[in-house]
C-alpha cells in the first residue's frame, strides 16, 4: 500500500512573534520545526508499511528550507520526499494550497499510485485543518477527519475502518480506499529514530519542483492570486505580569496583602469574612 503523507515546515509557535506593523506571524522570529500533527501521520504511516507492505512518501510545499522537514520525515521512515517550491505558490491561502499539492499528487499517482493520503489534523501556525479536506475534495476521494486509530484494512476489498474523535467520545467509520486521513496526536507516539535513519536522513535530498514540473496547472488558482483569503487584523492577547510588589514595613505589607485579598473575594462574589 503506497502511502503519500502532507507534511510542513512551520515556525514554533512557543517563540515566534507577531509583526505589530503587518499583522502577521514573524516566522523569521522563530526556529522552524515539522508540524507535530504531521510527525505522527508520518509515524502512523510507518506502522500501516511494516503490516501491509509498500512505500512512504512526503509532500511538501515551501520554501528551499522545508528540506530540514522532509529530512526530519526521512528519519522517522519515510522512503521518499517531495518538494514543491517556487515563488508563485508564496501567499497561499488553504484553498491555494491544496490546489498546489493536489497538482503534485496527481503527477505522482501517475508515477508511483497513491492509495491513502495522510495529514495531520492541521498545522499549528494556521490551526484551520482545511488544507486536507480540501485536498480530498479536489481528489473526489472520502475525507475523514481527527482520526485517532486505524482499526482495519483490508487491501483485497478497498476497504479501512477507522476511529475518528469527536465531541464526546468516537466514532467507528468504514470507508472505501482511496482515502484521505487527519491525524490526531493521539494516534501513536513518535518513536526514536534508529541510526541508520538518522545517518540517511542526514544525506537526503528530497526530489524539487517549480510550477513549471507540474501537469496543467492554473497559475491564477496558485499564491496569492488564488487566495481569496484576506487577514484584517492579527494580534496576540495583552499580557501582565500577573504581579505586584507590596512596599513598607512588614505590618504595612500585610495589611496591604489583607486588603487586597478582601477586594478579590468582592470582585468574585465570595461572601463572608470580615477585614479586620
Amino acid at each position: 500500500m503506497n502511502i503519500l503523507v502532507c507534511i510542513k515546515q512551520v515556525p514554533d509557535t512557543k517563540i515566534i512573534k507577531v509583526n505589530p506593523k503587518t499583522n502577521t506571524l514573524d516566522r523569521s522570529s522563530a526556529p522552524t520545526i515539522l508540524n507535530p500533527y504531521d510527525a505522527h501521520a508520518v509515524e502512523e504511516a510507518v506502522r500501516l508499511r511494516k503490516e501491509h507492505g509498500g512505500k512512504i512518501i512526503v509532500l511538501s510545499m515551501g520554501p528551499p528550507q522545508a528540506r530540514l522537514a522532509i529530512r526530519k520525515c526521512i528519519e522517522i521512515g519515510a522512503d521518499e520526499g517531495y518538494l514543491i517550491s517556487d515563488r508563485r505558490f508564496a501567499g497561499a491561502d488553504t484553498l491555494a494550497t491544496s490546489y498546489a499539492l493536489f497538482k503534485a499528487i496527481e503527477k505522482l499517482k501517475e508515477e508511483e499510485g497513491i492509495e491513502l493520503v495522510l495529514c495531520g489534523k492541521h498545522a499549528i501556525d494556521g490551526d484551520t485543518g482545511q488544507t486536507g479536506p480540501g485536498i480530498a475534495r479536489r481528489m473526489g476521494i472520502p475525507p475523514l477527519t481527527n482520526v485517532i486509530k486505524v482499526e482495519e484494512v483490508d487491501l483485497d476489498k478497498k476497504l479501512m475502518k477507522v476511529r475518528r474523535k469527536i465531541e464526546n467520545g468516537y466514532e467507528l467509520i468504514q470507508t472505501s480506499l482511496p482515502c484521505l486521513l487527519t491525524i490526531e496526536k493521539e494516534m501513536n507516539e513518535v518513536s526514536y529514530s534508529p541510526l541508520p535513519n538518522m545517518m540517511r536522513a542526514a544525506r537526503y535530498e528530497p526530489i524539487v519542483w517549480t510550477v513549471d514540473d507540474l501537469n496543467d496547472v492554473d497559475i491564477k488558482q496558485l499564491g496569492l492570486k488564488g487566495s481569496p483569503t484576506i487577514v484584517g487584523k492579527m494580534w496576540p492577547p495583552e499580557k501582565s505580569s500577573g504581579a505586584e510588589m507590596i512596599e513598607g514595613s512588614t505590618k504595612e505589607q500585610v495589611e496591604k496583602l489583607l486588603s487586597v485579598t478582601y477586594e478579590k473575594r468582592e470582585l468574585f462574589g465570595v461572601k463572608g469574612g470580615e477585614k479586620s
